[in-house]
């Protein structure tokens, strides 16, 4: 069991916030409009006039307290159609194991294609493609609903039923959601991973699943190259024998490899979708924790839960509707893609880039917000560090006055990340809402994040989401504010996993989330919960760094650190020595000149010493080739954490997981090193 943190460097308060809404904006904000309707239907507390953060605290307040109100009130709010009615809301709310909607039968894909029914929206776009040419393909609403008719029938021909598995080996394409929708309409479980996954990391989670049906490309583009990828093709339909077919999709022009269907033959039939009714927590699809130090966990959730859940974040927290067209730079290997693909639930067109964040320069995914006119712009923290370290001006040199709203995610935005976000926009007359936001792939949506009618300090994350009972608690399982602690949810989500694929008996699942607190759901973050309602995430609890019992999350080091021009990204590893020691070693990847000498070395250890604490104060600092990360963009602590205490590269690590397995070889020598 971890120790809570006694004391933890806390964000200096802000005595005006960065930015904070206007009249106009908090009146037409969906989340206000959802408030007045419930309060008037469902007996939420009415509004506070004049006071958006009273007001959101209420309705807040009330959503947790009454959960199945809340999640009936949401559903009749987006008019959720339930071809069979629930019996009640919420049967067993224990965790691991509530049940949602008992008798209800519904469609995920039925409700992602709704707008395409309405004559006025039939011919707009659903979809916005756009590769590194930069130039957008549409697909409208009508294409995506034939398109998918048409799969979801030839998809039923080749015996998929619900329940079946069908996996993607695609990039973020407009056959990606063909593909999904098509499979949930048939009541299938779809899962995906991104095609610079190489062979070996895609069969550590589909082999897993056993899928019936295999939807590939023959390679993809990325930073101005093309990447061959039909020998891991090949591989993979070697090694997954429950494949039925195999469906190409040539992105690259090859003809499809003997034995493979074609897509277009799939796909260009003029077919009316057919939305199999399936229970409300028949599953949707399988998402895959990081599995750095093990098999990624395959991770289970439902057709309903993932419907309400995202029909709440999209439609009441990132304020989407039929009018905005929302941009998020994601894989299909991550939670992100799944969550965008959510943005048809309340009609949004969605906007799929395919391609490096960087090609031909840092401002790429600007450039795509201009060329789209995106209004919700999703990104991650380290993009805009990395943004601002190149001194771009996004606002000043590209046309993006359609955005209202840039968010952030992956980890922790830094102060300095919101101060250029805002200055970035300023500088061009915008009032831009900037929604640093926090979750998991295990709910595959936010804890804590985007408000639109609340300001945003520094920092912050502007509140805990609607319907989820976010909590800072102690080792013994007390609530705290304005304290670190534990991120526990002491109430059940809806999008929460119904369950692991093969995990007969639910061990590893209720292991992962309830084992430190029975009954709750810790995350495994450091949080604060401000007394003024907002949220700070410190980073993870489980490479917390420990020096004479004060405890700090990794991501105060990286914000204080990476602050000082010389330094591209850093990693910081906290080792308990054998002999009762501690030793805390802060790596540096440098910028292009920079050099590791005395001085910087002393700067380092000032901007720790001054912005953070005496006692974290690294031992050492050494310079590194780079920082490993996850297929996902996150940094590696947990396994770099184990190779530095000695543990053997192929036991620290799952090879599958990691961007660059080189770059654990530095650190493996580290270890060799200091262990002569």
């Amino acid at each position: 069991m971890t120790t809570a943190p006694q004391s933890a460097p806390q964000p200096e308060p802000q005595p005006e916030p960065l930015w904070q809404p206007g009249p106009d904006r908090i009146a037409r904000a969906q989340v206000t409009r959802f408030h007045t309707w419930a309060a008037e239907h469902h007996g939420a507390p009415a509004p506070t006039p004049g006071d958006p953060a009273a007001s959101y605290a209420a309705l807040h307040r009330w959503s947790v307290d009454e959960l199945a109100v809340f999640w009936q009130a949401t559903a009749e709010w987006f008019d959720v159609r339930f071809s069979s009615p629930y019996e009640t809301v919420l049967a067993d709310r224990t965790m691991p194991g509530a049940r949602w909607f008992p008798g209800a039968t519904l469609n995920y894909a039925e409700h992602a294609l709704r707008a395409a029914e309405d004559p006025d929206r039939a011919d707009t776009p659903a979809l916005l493609y756009v590769d590194e040419t930069h130039e957008p393909t549409p697909v409208t609403w009508t294409e995506l609903r034939t398109q998918v008719g048409s799969l979801a029938a030839e998809l039923r021909r080749l015996g998929v039923r619900p329940g079946d598995c069908v996996s993607g080996y695609v990039p973020n394409i407009p056959q990606a959601v063909v593909a999904l929708l098509a499979t949930a309409a048939v009541g299938g479980v779809w899962t995906s991973c991104a095609p610079d996954f190489g062979a070996r990391s895609v069969l550590d989670r589909f082999q897993q699943i056993e899928p019936v049906v295999l939807f590939t490309v023959d390679g993809y583009r990325y930073g101005g190259k093309e990447h061959d990828r039909r020998d891991t093709v090949a591989e993979l339909r070697r090694e997954l024998p429950t494949l039925q077919a195999v469906i190409h999709i040539p992105l690259l022009g090859t003809l499809a490899p003997e034995g493979a269907l074609n897509w277009s033959d799939l796909t260009s039939k003029d077919t009316e979708p057919v939305f199999e009714q399936v229970p409300f927590d028949h599953p949707l699809w399988v998402l895959y924790s990081s599995g750095t130090t093990g098999l990624p966990k395959a991770i289970v959730q439902s057709q309903g839960g993932i419907l309400l859940e995202h029909l709440k974040q999209t439609g009441l927290h990132c304020d989407l509707g039929p009018d905005d067209r929302f941009f998020w730079y994601t894989s299909t290997g991550w939670m992100m893609w799944n969550f965008l693909v959510g943005g048809l639930l309340v009609g949004a067109t969605i906007v799929l880039y395919d391609g490096s964040p960087g090609h031909p320069d840092v401002a790429a995914q600007w450039r795509v917000a201009e060329s789209t006119r995106a209004t919700v712009y999703g990104t991650s923290a380290a993009y805009v560090m990395a943004c601002r370290k190149a001194g771009i001006h996004p606002a000043r040199d590209l046309d993006l006055s359609a955005i209202t709203c840039v968010a952030t995610t992956g980890s922790p935005l830094p102060p300095d990340g919101f101060r250029w976000l805002h200055d970035s926009f300023a500088e061009s007359g915008a009032d831009l809402w900037m929604a640093s936001v926090s979750g998991g792939t295990d709910v595959c949506s936010c804890f804590a994040g985007a408000v639109p009618t609340l300001p945003v300090h520094i920092g912050e994350l502007q509140a805990p989401c609607l319907g989820t009972d976010l909590q800072s608690w102690d080792p013994q399982g007390e609530p705290l504010t304005d304290e670190v602690g534990e991120l526990v949810v002491t109430n059940p989500m809806p999008s929460m996993p119904i369950r692991f694929w093969n995990d007969p008996d639910g061990s590893r699942y209720h292991d992962s989330y309830f084992d430190m607190y029975p009954g709750v759901w810790r995350h495994g973050d450091w949080i604060t919960l401000t007394s003024r309602g907002s949220v700070v995430i410190h980073g993870r609890s489980d490479s917390t760094l420990n020096r004479q019992g004060v405890r700090m999350g990794s991501a105060d080091i990286y914000e204080a650190v990476e602050r000082l021009p010389e330094i591209r990204e850093s990693l910081v590893i906290g080792l308990e020595l054998p002999d009762g020691g501690y030793w805390m070693p802060l790596f540096v990847h440098l910028t292009p000149g920079a050099t590791l000498d005395d001085a910087l070395r002393t700067r380092i250890k000032h901007t720790i010493r001054e912005q953070l604490s005496p006692r974290h104060v690294p031992d050492d600092i050494i310079e590194a080739p780079g920082v490993p990360h996850t297929l996902t963009g996150k940094r590696i602590e947990v396994p770099v954490k184990r190779l530095l205490q000695g543990t053997p590269l192929e036991k620290a690590v799952n090879p599958g997981s990691v961007d660059n397995l080189e770059l654990l070889r530095f650190y493996e020598r580290i270890a060799r090193d200091r262990a002569k």
